[in-house]
């Protein structure tokens, strides 16, 4: 059984930072990724939420650097990376955390010139940050990327389209990524959290009815946090799923094969 096989390896998690003192989904890998004795860069466009991230992680005794970028910018990717590996030397690890809501509205309501930017954001900055980072892990003869998507990028439904549109992008992208650098060794996998209850999502408002509604809603009728999708990453960039690539590997308490009826998909949407 191959141990996880972090220790020493860099790792980069895009998003790490969280709102106020909440773990989100690139807070909690980042923390755990540390753990595992990975030197993880933390990537944010404000820099102050990467730094709680970074004071966690030395407080468990883990190493981690800050990089302020704006991971939607090529150039910005580009000179982020060229940091870490000065640094650091190395890439074995790309997470890429960043999204957004996006602007709301089908087809014919949204914003197009709105739903450009946020296209960017959510999709175009995952490809960014590969192009640069892949170089890296080709050096050390492999590598291994994890895209978070959702589990709205595997269905409709959703009243957002952009978000199901650039979600599902994500999901394709990753398959895609996969079969092109399979054969240098790097691994690419993709996760699709359900509703997890994160800093993203209780800042903008959340009446503790819906939030248990969406609890109930799902087949465990158990709330999930940001710890939940950061185990899903280490287990991804650990050794232990050396023969898993191209993969989408549902986080969501069961809510891909079912749902206990007790809400509406609609009203349980909240990104």
């Amino acid at each position: 059984m191959p141990e996880m096989g972090l220790k020493g390896k860099v790792a980069i998690v895009t998003g790490a930072g969280s709102r106020g003192d909440g773990i989100g989904n690139g807070r909690a890998a980042a923390i755990l990724l540390a753990r595992e004795g990975a030197k993880v860069a933390l990537i944010d466009a404000t820099p102050a939420w990467a730094e709680a991230t970074k004071a966690m992680i030395e407080k468990e005794g883990g190493a981690s650097m800050v990089v302020s970028a704006d991971v939607a910018d090529q150039a910005s990717c580009a000179a982020a990376v060229k940091s870490i590996v000065g640094a650091w030397g190395r890439v074995d690890v790309l997470v890429n955390n960043v999204g957004i809501g996006g602007p709301m509205g089908n087809a014919v309501d949204v914003d197009p010139t709105a739903w450009d930017a946020a296209m960017r954001i959510n999709v175009t900055s995952m490809m960014l940050m590969a192009k640069y980072a892949i170089p890296e892990m080709r050096k050390q003869g492999g590598g291994a990327i994890i895209n978070i998507s959702s589990i709205d990028g595997l269905r409709g439904g959703n009243p957002s389209l952009f978000y199901s549109a650039s979600k599902g992008a994500v999901v394709n992208m990753t398959r895609s990524m996969a079969a092109h650098h399979g054969p240098e060794g790097i691994r690419v996998n993709c996760i699709a959290p359900g509703y997890v209850y994160t800093p993203m999502v209780s800042v903008h408002g959340m009446e503790p009815e819906l939030r248990d509604a969406r609890r109930k809603n799902t087949l465990l009728q158990v709330e999930g946090t940001g710890w939940d999708i950061g185990n899903g990453v280490v287990y991804l960039a650990s050794e232990q799923s050396r023969w898993v690539t191209g993969i989408i590997l549902s986080i969501d308490a069961g809510s891909m094969a079912g749902t206990s009826g007790n809400v509406s998909p609609l009203k349980a949407f909240d990104h």
